[in-house]
């Protein structure tokens, strides 16, 4: 693989603005008429969400995700999808590069809803 051009220069102010976060995803599901969505359910600690995300296409199972943490940016606005609401978005690494995704995890267990940054 070789690596993509660096985006654009931006200010400090607009990473700080993106919040990401660690959950536990607690389950996943199949989003009824979509080839790539699954549903997962997310435990941030304080509060749980529903996050769709486009890996069904990417994994055999998309369940083996379940009970691992991963990262979620959680203050983007909702958006709806194939009829349903997502509260956020995983997080991965390698789309975008034509690679099969991975997920991004922390070292270790830390608690849900730590931020990253």
């Amino acid at each position: 693989m070789k690596p993509a051009p660096v985006k654009p220069a931006i200010n400090i102010a607009v990473v700080d603005r993106v919040d990401a976060r660690v959950g536990t995803i607690e389950s996943v599901s199949d989003v009824k008429g979509s080839n790539k969505l699954v549903r997962l359910r997310v435990d941030f600690g304080d509060h749980r969400r529903t996050i769709l995300a486009g890996m069904k296409q990417e994994r055999d199972d998309p369940t083996e995700i379940e009970g691992r943490q991963a990262l979620f940016i959680v203050n983007l606005e909702p958006r709806k999808m194939m009829g349903e609401i997502s509260e956020g978005m995983l997080f991965d690494v390698g789309y975008e590069d034509g690679l099969e995704p991975a997920l991004l995890t922390p070292e270790g267990p830390v608690p849900n809803g730590t931020r990253a940054g």
